[in-house]
């Protein structure tokens, strides 16, 4: 107990590590967040797809309508779980700017398969395989893209407004 005027014992200020561990343990969380969402979303639009294709629809068609949904169940799931916290001013701007930002992520991947495929695959024509164009569209595209989603949804579409540690489950 102090007296009026002097002071107590003041608690000690947190480590830098108890901090940076805290953020990597909410960044951790929120990544695992943004991890089932597009889980979801691209189970959505594998299934989608194919049910569209059984019916009938064409090829472009149904690819084009299972990926608009997809995006659109992502959108949700990401604004009101994976960064509920974050700003949410304008949802027709979010939707928009997640949605450019998305078909980007998508022009990574045909990318990383154009450059493998079309590019190296001139030199190297095992490059030209099925499992070279999965290996570089789904495997090496689908991972750099998902990581320039993560950062462009974060940083431009919801805007975190406070540190991954203090956000809530």
């Amino acid at each position: 107990m102090t007296c009026a005027g002097t002071l107590g014992s003041v608690p000690p200020e947190p480590t830098q590590a108890i901090t940076l561990r805290t953020r990597i343990t909410g960044l951790v969380r929120e990544l695992g967040k943004f991890g089932i969402v597009g889980g979801i979303a691209f189970t959505v639009d594998f299934v989608l797809f194919n049910v569209l294709l059984q019916a009938g629809l064409e090829t472009l068609t149904a690819k084009a309508a299972s990926t608009i949904v997809a995006t659109t169940v992502a959108f949700f799931g990401n604004r009101f779980w994976t960064w509920r916290d974050g700003a949410h001013t304008n949802m027709a701007r979010q939707y928009s700017t997640f949605f450019v930002l998305n078909l980007i992520g998508l022009g990574i991947a045909l990318a990383c398969l154009a450059i493998s495929h079309y590019g190296l695959g001139q030199i190297w024509p095992q490059l030209q395989s099925p499992l070279a164009d999965n290996i570089a569209g789904v495997g090496v595209g689908t991972v750099l893209g998902t990581m320039f989603r993560f950062w462009s949804y974060r940083r431009f579409v919801f805007r975190v407004t406070v540190a991954p540690a203090s956000v809530s489950q």
